[in-house]
């Protein structure tokens, strides 16, 4: 018998990471040699298009390996190595502090993070099982439980994480029920959140293009919700995804791709959720079920939430944290959990959310060291001639190449932030529509963050629903290519007919 030495899988993956970090440092120095010189600007360097060169490794060693953690990692160093060389490290270390000391992320912690708590202590107090048992009564059916997945995504418009949280975790007990699996669930989750939030004038999504479109000079504070209003009919995207989910709800769109074969899964008497799905499940593998409860108990903290934002001036962080204060009257003053209790649940809550933040701050920091090297400018600098030569067709190529960037570096907001400086100048330049293209700008960042793998919109809805978010992001793509199709042909025909 021959003795095989067996190492630990721990110590393999050990292994494996420094073995490829090792040859990335290396290959990706190589590549510095053949850098342009001399190309330094005050925020990083320009290296034309070697930097799509992360962006191509980050996609394809995602979909090869299928670890989006190590992929981002990796490809942020090879950003920072081409724009600092050798104090590459140095240069990871201070971004990734800017990245945690940004005020964004700090509200990405704080909102999402109590969310989880929110949602823990909804869950404890049954307030989850009593919102089950009332959909169960009214619907009956699995396209039922799927339709009211769909109706609660819109009617839950104030903010996307906000929408994905809330509508995922209560409504995967229900159709579990109905043997739905969790690729289709969160599909329905990730496409009722950002296109229905960016389609309402009362949305934090609302608020932010509004003051940026103001930043950019394009409109006056007085008049910037009004200008975001009428972007609204030419956000194709966004219409043609809310439109595709609702015909597969009835079938009349097809499941395909991933999405049959998740189907086909569940029919078979497989699991709901794909594999490995658990790490990233903020109810945890061991939820508890709760069958005590009152419908106040789920109701009036959601009510409570979506008031207390609007009346905050669509601010989540306070809305959140007036609706756990709002909470611990309701619960603890009724004697139906007590404050410690109250108070571990909070924290449990935080803990479920862990993995989710990772994956975000590290796409932020990816979305930073790609800023470093100019990725975005390069990329829509590159097809400035068609855009000069044919400026009715500047829309439809603002959304496909922003479409592609936001893919890659999965920020939305930080899309917005980097392309609308570019874009309206260049748009009043060129002649073209400058509210067309503004409205590519925003088309482009609900597509995609929807269909990126590591977005914040894919994270949270995965996370909420219980699935794995590469599965998630697999088998939705179809479904967003299909919208990204439909988007780019009513794009190319504005372009030609509004003036």
């Amino acid at each position: 018998m021959k003795n095989k030495c067996i190492f630990p899988e721990t110590t393999k993956r050990i292994f494996n990471f420094f073995l490829t970090s090792f040859i990335l440092i290396g290959t990706t120095y190589l590549i510095t040699l053949f850098l342009p010189e001399n190309n330094k600007t005050d925020d990083g360097v320009y290296i034309g298009l070697f930097s799509v060169i992360p962006a191509i490794f980050l996609i394809a060693y995602i979909f090869i390996t299928k670890r989006i953690l190590e992929a981002l990692v990796f490809a942020t160093l090879m950003c920072f190595i081409f724009a600092d060389r050798g104090n590459f490290l140095t240069s990871f270390n201070e971004g990734l502090t800017s990245v945690m000391c940004e005020e964004d992320t700090g509200w990405l912690i704080i909102v999402c993070g109590l969310m989880g708590s929110i949602i823990k202590l909804i869950e404890k107090t049954g307030g989850s099982f009593a919102f089950g048992d009332f959909v169960a009564k009214h619907s009956k059916t699995r396209k039922g439980s799927l339709l009211w997945t769909y109706l609660l995504g819109i009617i839950i418009f104030i903010d996307d994480y906000l929408n994905s949280l809330t509508v995922g975790s209560c409504m995967a007990p229900i159709t579990d029920k109905h043997k739905v699996s969790r690729e289709e669930l969160t599909y329905i989750v990730d496409s009722t959140a950002a296109p229905v939030c960016v389609l309402l004038p009362i949305s934090t999504w609302a608020v932010f293009a509004s003051r940026l479109f103001v930043a950019n000079g394009v409109t006056t504070e007085e008049n910037a919700l009004k200008y975001f209003i009428k972007t609204i009919p030419y956000n194709f995207y966004a219409w043609a995804a809310l439109v595709i989910v609702l015909l597969l709800i009835l079938r009349i769109i097809p499941p395909i791709g991933r999405m049959k074969k998740a189907e086909n899964r569940v029919s078979n008497g497989g699991p709901l959720a794909p594999e490995g799905s658990e790490k990233i499940d903020i109810r945890g593998s061991n939820a508890e079920v709760h069958t005590q409860g009152k419908m106040i108990d789920f109701a009036l903290p959601i009510a409570c939430l979506i008031l207390a934002t609007i009346l905050c001036d669509v601010d989540m962080q306070k809305g959140v944290i007036i609706t756990l204060g709002f909470m611990f009257i309701l619960y603890v003053g009724r004697g139906i959990i007590s404050a410690s209790d109250f108070a571990d649940c909070c924290i449990e809550g935080i803990k479920n959310m862990l993995l989710p933040l990772m994956l975000m701050v590290l796409a932020f920091l990816f979305s930073y060291a790609s800023n470093r090297i100019h990725f975005t400018e390069t990329v829509i600098e590159s097809v400035l001639p068609i855009m000069k030569n044919i400026p009715q067709l500047m829309p439809l190529l603002i959304f496909i190449i922003l479409g592609a960037t936001e893919f890659i570096t999965g920020t939305n907001w930080g899309l917005y932030i980097i392309a609308l400086p570019i874009v309206i100048p260049l748009s009043q330049a060129v002649g073209a529509n400058t509210l067309l293209s503004i409205s590519a700008v925003l088309s482009a960042g609900v597509f995609g963050s929807h269909i990126c793998f590591y977005s914040d919109a894919t994270i949270i809805s995965s996370s909420a629903c219980g699935c794995d978010n590469f599965e998630h992001g697999l088998s939705q793509m179809p479904y967003g290519f299909l919208g990204a199709v439909i988007a780019m042909i009513m794009f190319t025909i504005a372009g030609f007919v509004i003036n």
